[in-house]
């Protein structure tokens, strides 16, 4: 096993219901207690003053980005592309080497720390929890499926051109991947892992994040908006034009709402209700400098969100439509998931 980079940082105690925080710059993980609304915690990742060339350390994991949470809940797996994306998803670094990092929900321990062929975006756990699927963002882009428990590579799958994101609908039947050189998403299905279609979608697509709509909703950064695939027919049934950089797209299941967040300069999330059969912008809250990632909890009734530029999350009491507070947490906050 590897352990923690600081190796003077005890086993921490995280029983209680929590938000993980990537802060990519700090090369860290922000533990919000969620009943406090307080970080409780810090697990450091690595030492953000080292860099990739002269002095760095052998697996220094550098510029963490998104983060999933294993289905029985005892494992996060982080995807680290060893450069700062907070200025947009679009194009790898030739020769960056991305990695692969799996940490113990509660103690914070780092389980495993490995090296990838390429940049990556995430490591998202199957929807069954036996495979960690991430991919190789280059022009040759791929997919790979690692065995969760033995860490073994399993399969490369081909994909599209500098694969960014890769997310499971709602079902657990596809894996919906982002070719954000393409504009399109490659449908992979998960029993076999055989591409079944590629969709054309908006410029610049960086993920699908599923809906408990059953719908796929994905952002596309430089197209400026939001494509809407019906994963039973394979096809775009909406495309959501914003007139801003999405950072993220989240749906809200108790709401029935789409909750997009604005990148870059934007500081807000902007919410989507239907109307005429069709999603309309029905409010807006502002958050903070370069809003990206959005979680909701278990009862719809609080949203999180990450605000890059600002190094903040913001707590949203969601029926009012009201900030309720902003948590400071590390530098550039992007990828967050909640445990109950």
């Amino acid at each position: 096993m590897n352990h923690n980079m600081d190796s003077t940082q005890p086993k921490l105690a995280i029983t209680y219901p929590a938000a993980y925080v990537v802060n990519g710059e700090s090369n860290s993980l922000s533990v919000i207690d969620l009943s406090s609304q307080q970080v409780r915690e810090t697990i450091v990742l690595g030492n953000p003053s080292m860099s990739h060339s002269g002095s760095a350390m052998s697996g220094m994991i550098m510029w963490p980005h998104h983060i999933s949470l294993s289905p029985n809940g005892s494992r996060l797996s982080i995807g680290v592309p060893g450069m700062d994306l907070s200025g947009g998803h679009a194009g790898g670094m030739a020769g960056m080497k991305g990695r692969l990092v799996v940490l113990d929900s509660q103690n914070g321990e780092t389980l495993k720390n490995q090296e990838l062929p390429a940049m990556n975006h995430n490591a998202a756990f199957s929807p069954d929890g036996t495979e960690l699927w991430t991919t190789s963002m280059q022009d040759a882009g791929k997919v790979l499926v690692y065995d969760a428990n033995t860490y073994q590579l399993k399969k490369e799958i081909p994909v599209g051109k500098q694969p960014a994101e890769v997310t499971f609908t709602a079902d657990g039947q596809f894996a919906f991947v982002a070719n954000g050189e393409e504009s399109s998403v490659s449908v992979v299905r998960v029993t076999d892992k055989i591409v079944v279609k590629t969709i054309p979608v908006g410029e610049d697509p960086v993920g699908a994040w599923p809906g408990a709509d059953g719908k796929m909703y994905v952002d596309n950064e430089k197209g400026q908006s939001i494509s809407v695939i019906d994963p039973a027919s394979l096809r775009v049934v909406e495309t959501l034009p914003l007139g801003f950089t999405p950072g993220y797209a989240a749906y809200n299941s108790v709401t029935n709402e789409l909750w997009v967040s604005q990148a870059g300069s934007g500081n807000k999330v902007v919410i989507f209700g239907r109307s005429g059969g069709a999603w309309r912008q029905s409010a807006e809250i502002v958050t903070g400098l370069d809003a990206h990632a959005i979680a909701f909890s278990k009862d719809g009734l609080t949203a999180y969100v990450t605000n890059q530029g600002a190094a903040t999350v913001s707590i949203l009491d969601t029926k009012n439509r009201t900030k309720i507070k902003d948590v400071a947490v590390g530098k550039k906050p992007n990828g967050i998931v909640l445990k109950f």
